[in-house]
């Protein structure tokens, strides 16, 4: 598989390096290094596939190109486009049996894949309440960025990987969610979210790029006992901690595993698109799903 990174920021120079050897040209319009200021520029028969790790707003442009011309395509979340735009590039996607997949990274975090088991099992009975929170300690960077700090801010960099981890484990929500506070501690844009969903379970996210130390945590309850994921293997040690409830009330039966190892989710999801790139398999149905949210509670954020 001959591959093309397209925007060698933070996660371009991630994904060349996981690709490795099979990378055989670089594209960005000011990185020094880069082969090419363009994706159009790159001779068509020269790859096969292109890791697009680019703005929001030039992602389209970029994937219309490569789909197109029967390329497959990694691209960075969220896929901040228009349901008609996302329809057009899963057409695209399908009528050329070229793989459209947006990576969403945490969901092969080892405990997110592990909980997974335990939800399809209904070891915690019915489920009441999921409770999120994802931090960040980027106000700064953000706000010094020339492109970063604008728009809904915080909300759809952090808040899309809730989203798609919600959607993964607990399958799509109906309710287009509930907006419970926005501010703007630091950057002009928003630097801190909270927002919710009604129903079982009933969802509670928030998100911020104002915890100095990098923080994931997700407590999943339900009426035989709990789950607690603190920590990203990234940033470790990642523990998961599941209760048994003791019944009336009382201290509960629980197991604790934890990890300390560095990030494996960046290979074990470049292998994924390997795989998905032998069927022309995409998953743009979940980015209609996050997008309709984001599009909601979007509106409702630019306004407070």
């Amino acid at each position: 598989m001959r591959v093309v990174i397209a925007g060698l920021g933070i996660q371009g120079r991630k994904r060349r390096a996981i690709a490795g050897e099979n990378v055989v040209a670089v594209v960005d319009p000011v990185a020094p290094e880069a082969d090419f200021k363009e994706i159009e520029q790159v001779p068509i028969a020269s790859y096969d596939a292109a890791c697009v790790c680019v703005p929001d707003d030039q992602k389209v442009p970029i994937l219309r190109h490569l789909l197109a011309n029967g390329k497959h395509v990694l691209v960075e979340k969220p896929m901040l486009a228009t349901p008609a735009e996302i329809r057009e590039l899963l057409a695209l996607s399908q009528a050329h049996r070229a793989t459209c997949y947006t990576a969403y990274n945490h969901r092969f975090e080892p405990h997110i894949a592990t909980l997974k088991g335990i939800l399809d099992a209904q070891i915690l009975g019915p489920l009441c309440l999921a409770r999120f929170f994802y931090g960040n300690g980027t106000a700064r960077d953000v706000r010094n960025s020339p492109w970063r700090d604008k728009g809904m801010g915080v909300f759809p960099d952090l808040g899309s990987h809730m989203l798609d981890m919600a959607h993964f484990l607990f399958g799509p929500h109906e309710s287009l969610g509930e907006l419970w506070s926005v501010n703007r501690f630091e950057n002009k844009a928003p630097d801190h979210v909270i927002f919710g969903y009604p129903g079982r379970p009933v969802l509670e996210m928030e998100a911020t790029l104002l915890s100095w130390r990098n923080s994931f945590s997700l407590d999943v309850h339900g009426e035989l006992g709990s789950a607690h994921i603190h920590c990203l293997c990234k940033w470790g040690p990642s523990t998961l901690t599941v209760r048994k409830r003791k019944l009336p009330s009382g201290r509960p039966e629980e197991t604790v595993e934890t990890l300390e190892q560095p990030d494996p989710t960046w290979k074990i999801e470049y292998d994924h698109f390997l795989q998905l790139c032998q069927t022309g398999g995409t998953n743009l149905e979940n980015d209609l799903w996050i997008q309709s949210k984001i599009s909601h509670l979007g509106e409702l954020i630019l306004k407070a």
